[in-house]
């Protein structure tokens, strides 16, 4: 029985991955990043070549892996301060996404956990919740939030460069698909960017945007350690 049920989630979770994967892939209005020009472009990530993407591998060194990506199967590790994991399906990690304008990931979250509040300069971002229950949402340029909770089964869309967030609010696990119209949406992450920059802003100009003493801002930086490696697979491009 318990083969059985694994086997049936295994299945809807690759089918929902699948329908998501194919509702952003076939509306090109969708895409941020400009048209294909070729029919195939697997990124040559050893080329020193700069451009706005990455060079072409030559088709002759091409292979039909090149095209198959099993990097989503398994979470990645939530055992951080913000008790979130991503696995990112993008085109560092799936050269075949390469000017496709397409970036898939993996997100879990912990009980308790959160996704940090960030943007995403270059992609809009629809998210397939799975599995579990979470808070979502975003904040317009005219300081509104929109926000919900959501219930598997659900799908939400992150307009564009705005900032949003996330928060498990269940007792359990969550797990989300995200995908995003950009083979390198980028992402910035806002407490890291005003607080532990490099070098770091002036305290007394976040005192004042932030209309606190300089004594708060230096509190909220040592919270910031800066000796923490943290892994990639955990805080970029979600």
């Amino acid at each position: 029985m318990a083969t059985t049920l694994s086997i049936k989630t295994t299945s809807s979770f690759f089918l929902v991955l699948c329908l998501t994967v194919i509702m952003f892939f076939t509306l090109p209005c969708f895409s941020a990043d400009p048209d294909p020009l070729q029919d195939i472009c697997v990124a040559d990530r050893n080329s020193t070549i700069r451009v706005n993407g990455f060079p072409c591998k030559p088709e002759s060194q091409v292979t039909s892996d090149d095209f198959f990506f099993s990097g989503l199967m398994t979470g990645a590790s939530t055992a951080n301060p913000e008790g979130f994991g991503v696995k990112r399906g993008d085109v560092t990690t799936f050269p075949a996404l390469n000017t496709q304008g397409l970036t898939v990931s993996r997100i879990d979250l912990a009980p308790g956990g959160i996704i940090p509040l960030h943007v995403h300069p270059r992609a809009s971002q629809a998210n397939f919740l799975i599995k579990g229950k979470l808070f979502f949402g975003f904040i317009t340029t005219t300081d509104v939030l929109y926000g919900k909770v959501m219930k598997p089964g659900e799908l939400n869309i992150i307009p564009r460069g705005l900032v949003h967030f996330a928060a498990n609010v269940g007792p359990g696990n969550v797990l989300v698909i995200a995908v995003l119209n950009s083979q390198n949406p980028g992402f910035s992450r806002i407490p890291s960017n005003l607080f532990n920059s490099t070098p770091t802003i002036p305290n007394y100009i976040l005192a004042r945007n932030f209309r606190v003493n300089e004594k708060v801002i230096a509190f909220i930086k040592s919270k910031f350690d800066f000796n923490v490696s943290l892994s990639t697979e955990t805080w970029e491009n979600i």
